[in-house]
């Protein structure tokens, strides 16, 4: 990246964008989180159980595209908290300002996440409070106020290595009340008798995302799977901070590259005895992940930023898609999680029954297609298609929406 990206770099963290001066805005990073929030929209609108195995998260150990989404946009968010803050630094703010702007910003981004959980009943006994939002909130205020306190990336590593090593020690080696220690008395990562699991159902019982019968409810954002998560954004961070340096765009596109196979090899390695598991974060999976987004990340780099350079108009015009999605990313997302719930409110009388028109697509439209995977596929794209309305009539009139 060319050091005059920095000052005006999006906080990605917020899922705002401050308007852009032309040739000053890092477009591969923008087209990075405009791909991945699409991609969020589609999977988690995904058309049902005929969809695609790519198009839906592993069932337990395992790895498929969909998995990569969240971690993708925590590395975005961590990459993001470097250009930012360096950002607001140079132009004189200081540091206690910038700390109370990030615990709002964080108080916001939660607030925003047990709405999107719970629209629109908002039922007391069965309210979830964990979430994507909320995770994303948790992993931005702590690496943002670590990075405002420390700026050194030799810190950054060791927090790196402490909140890996840490939760494997945590998951493998700690007892599990009333199960016995994993891998002796119980399986290792065993889907229900997991430290993980059983400490979620102490503390929000009736609260958790797969809400089954007492001894069998998790949450994929549960609370001790937030320590890895801190790995995920740390990783970005620690990708920001590379191409905060002075080396050429060739340069950095190849440190990219060269993390992201770093990260795939000892990934892949430790998931050997510490298997890959999204819904429990697992170490090997920050890992895996991370070397996937920094590959996605390194290629768009070297697109946008090396080959692209001198040919911005063409460039942009490719990335456009992209780039109104990545402009109000927050709001995309949260448009794709309230437009369903909304939809499913309007009712009325189809063929004789009663309809809404998420039922009526496909009645009329999707079911009409004869493989169940393209006819998935197609309620996936079209959903996000009427996601992307809101945020490109935002980005026609240059609103950035900031928490």
């Amino acid at each position: 990246m060319a050091d005059s990206v920095v000052a005006s770099a999006p906080h990605l963290a917020a899922g705002s964008c401050a308007a852009p001066a032309p040739g000053k805005r890092l477009v591969s990073l923008d087209v990075l989180r405009g791909v991945t929030i699409a991609f969020m929209i589609m999977v988690n609108n995904n058309g049902g159980p005929g969809s695609w195995k790519e198009m839906n998260h592993a069932a337990w150990n395992g790895f498929t595209a969909t998995d990569l989404v969240f971690p993708t946009f925590l590395f975005v968010v961590g990459v993001s908290i470097v250009l930012a803050t360096q950002a607001r630094l140079a132009r004189g703010q200081r540091r206690a300002q910038l700390a109370r702007h990030t615990v709002v910003r964080a108080v916001v981004l939660f607030a925003f996440g047990i709405v999107v959980n719970n629209f629109p009943y908002f039922h007391w006994e069965h309210m979830r409070f964990y979430g994507v939002l909320q995770r994303i909130a948790i992993c931005y205020l702590i690496v943002e106020l670590f990075y405002l306190w420390d700026r050194r990336v030799n810190t950054k590593v060791v927090a790196l290595v402490v909140v890996l090593l840490g939760y494997w020690v945590l998951v493998r080696w700690v007892p599990v009340p009333g199960a016995g220690m994993p891998a002796r008395d119980v399986p290792f990562l065993d889907r229900n008798q997991n430290i993980v699991a059983w400490l979620d159902r102490q503390l929000m019982p009736g609260h958790l995302y797969e809400d089954a019968p007492a001894h069998d409810a998790r949450d994929p954002e549960g609370l001790l799977s937030d320590i890895p998560a801190l790995g995920t954004t740390l990783l970005g961070l620690l990708a920001g901070l590379w191409l905060r340096g002075r080396r050429s765009p060739r340069a950095k596109a190849a440190g990219l590259a060269a993390g992201a196979a770093l990260g795939l090899a000892i990934g892949y390695l430790w998931s050997l005895e510490f298997p890959l598991n999204k819904k429990m974060w697992t170490s090997s999976y920050v890992l895996v992940a991370a070397g996937w987004s920094l590959a996605l990340f390194a290629l768009l780099y070297w697109a946008m930023e090396v080959r692209g350079r001198g040919r911005t108009g063409a460039t942009r015009a490719l990335a456009w898609p992209w780039l109104v999605f990545g402009s109000n990313a927050i709001v995309a997302y949260m448009v794709s999680e309230l437009l369903g719930p909304t939809l499913e409110l309007i009712r009325f009388h189809d063929l004789g029954r009663w309809s809404n028109p998420l039922w009526y697509a496909h009645v009329h439209f999707f079911a009409h297609i004869p493989d169940p995977g393209w006819a998935a596929f197609a309620y996936s794209v079209s959903f996000t298609a009427a996601c992307f309305v809101p945020v490109w009539m935002l980005y026609r009139k240059k609103i950035f929406l900031k928490v």
